[in-house]
C-alpha cells in the first residue's frame, strides 16, 4: 500500500451520470417528426383498407353461398345490385339465407342497404364502388348459373364473372369462374 501523490488523486473522477446528450435527444425528436409527417397521413385515409377488406368480405360471402347450396342441396341466389351483395333462396330475395354466426357485419352501410343483420348480405361501404351489378345462382352441386337460366335446367349459360371493388385509386378484383364456381 503506497501513498498517493496529489496528481494521482486528481485523476480519479466520480462516475459520470447516465443519460442522453442534447444532440441525441434533438436527433430523436427530428426523426419522430419526419415519421409523423410521412406515416400519419397514410393512416387517415382508410379507403384503401376498406376496399381490400370489403373485397375479402365479398369473396367470402359468395363462397359461403356456394357452400350453403351444396350443404343444403338447394339453389342459392347471389344478388349483386351495386349497393350490396346478398344471398337468397329465390330470385326475388323473399327467402333470405341466414348469415354465418347469426349476424352479418352490422355496419352502417350494411344496415342501410340490407335492412338488418339477420341476413347474409353486406352493404358496400361509402366511398367504394362495385363495377358490375348482376344476379346469378348456385345449383345444389355448387355450379354457378346465370340469373337468366332456369333453376333446375340442364345447362348453365354462366360465363366467368369478373367484378372489381374500387375506391382507393386502385381496383380489387373478384372473379367467379364458370362450371366450378371457384371464387378468387
Amino acid at each position: 500500500m503506497g501513498v498517493r501523490s496529489p496528481a494521482q488523486s486528481r485523476r480519479v473522477r466520480p462516475p459520470r451520470p447516465g443519460g442522453f446528450t442534447l444532440v441525441e435527444l434533438i436527433v430523436t425528436i427530428v426523426v419522430l417528426g419526419i415519421l409523423g409527417a410521412v406515416v400519419v397521413p397514410r393512416f387517415s385515409d382508410t379507403k384503401g383498407f376498406d376496399a381490400a377488406a370489403y373485397t375479402d368480405q365479398f369473396k367470402a360471402l359468395i363462397r359461403y353461398g356456394q357452400k350453403v347450396a351444396i350443404a343444403q342441396g338447394r339453389f342459392v341466389f347471389v344478388r349483386l345490385n351495386g349497393s350490396s351483395v346478398a344471398l337468397c333462396y329465390d330470385a326475388a330475395c323473399n327467402s333470405r339465407v341466414a348469415p354465418p354466426g347469426g349476424s352479418n357485419s352490422g355496419t352502417a352501410s350494411t344496415i342501410a342497404n340490407c335492412g338488418g343483420t339477420a341476413w347474409a348480405c353486406e352493404g358496400v361501404p361509402g366511398g367504394l364502388a362495385v363495377s358490375a351489378a348482376s344476379t346469378f345462382f348456385f345449383d345444389p352441386a355448387g355450379q354457378p348459373f346465370a340469373g337468366t337460366d332456369t333453376p333446375g335446367g340442364p345447362t348453365s349459360t354462366f360465363a366467368t364473372l369478373a367484378l372489381s371493388v374500387s375506391g382507393d385509386g386502385g381496383a380489387h378484383n373478384v372473379t367467379v369462374t364458370a362450371v366450378t364456381g371457384y371464387v378468387f
